[in-house]
């Protein structure tokens, strides 16, 4: 089961099963379990393990692909061995419960693969409602994703629409409905959401300066940065700084967090 946007959620063996206390994959022990109750009617003995991962994610700035999928997703896992799904859950499972030199590191790699083999899943399963108009066209449409490729491989580099129609091969005018089209947004709104997503992601997780950051994503000057960031994101970028630093989870949690509940 994938939650792209984190919803509320209950596992049960039947509809009118009684619901055990809510645990979150953060609150594990040393070894990575959470011990739950278990609720009146299970039977003595009988133990269900369910492993859960999740990442810190800001919903308010969240990636078109996650956007568009369902609230819920549910891949059907397949019995026989080999595919790399299945695989990669065995794999993480055993981690957990035989940890040993770089465990931590090991756990937020897996998960990263996971990640990616749940949405090439979602893909190859048509979860998404209208593959026609999502970001999976986008990226399957050879001139929008080589105008992607170019800008994502220089963010900070004075991008046009014109010179990102050229890259696609496209007309001007062509490529600027057909991305509004796939993408959602119109090149240059994409552009500068893009930057500053990467620009906050730089900002709380790196030392660099304001000028240095500013320059990554493509604005000569800190005040020309501070005014699109504050446009774009509702806070100065300082603060978005300062913010992050008194919230920031702890190094090994920071990224994903994973657990087992028994």
């Amino acid at each position: 089961m994938f939650l792209p946007s984190g919803a509320e959620h209950a596992l049960a063996d039947r509809i009118d099963a009684e619901l055990a206390a809510a645990c979150e994959p953060g609150q594990v022990t040393d070894n990575g379990a959470v011990e739950v109750p278990a609720s009146s009617d299970h039977a003595p003995g009988e133990k269900t393990v369910t492993l859960c991962g999740a990442y810190e994610l800001d919903l308010r700035f969240i990636h078109p692909l996650l956007a568009q999928l369902p609230p819920v997703v549910i891949l059907q896992a397949p019995f026989d061995r080999g595919d790399p799904l299945r695989d990669a859950v065995e794999l993480l499972g055993m981690e957990l419960d035989r940890p040993g030199p770089g465990t931590d590191h090991f756990i937020a790699a897996l998960l990263d693969m996971l990640f990616i083999l749940i949405l090439r899943a979602c893909h190859d399963e048509r979860v998404l409602p209208d593959q026609t108009r999502s970001w999976v066209a986008a990226i399957q449409d050879t001139g929008i994703r080589s105008a992607l490729d170019a800008f994502h491989d220089a963010p900070g580099h004075p991008w046009t629409v014109t010179e990102l129609a050229r890259r696609s091969a496209m007309s001007r005018t062509a490529f600027a409905r057909r991305f509004h089209e796939l993408i959602g947004k119109p090149p240059m709104t994409y552009v500068t959401w893009w930057r500053m997503n990467l620009a906050n992601a730089l900002l709380t997780d790196t030392d660099q300066s304001m000028h240095a950051i500013a320059q990554r994503v493509g604005y000569s000057s800190e005040y020309a940065f501070a005014h699109a960031f504050r446009r774009e994101r509702g806070i100065a970028p300082g603060a978005a700084r300062r913010t992050s630093a008194r919230d920031r989870l702890p190094d090994s949690a920071r990224r994903s967090r994973v657990g087992v509940t028994a």
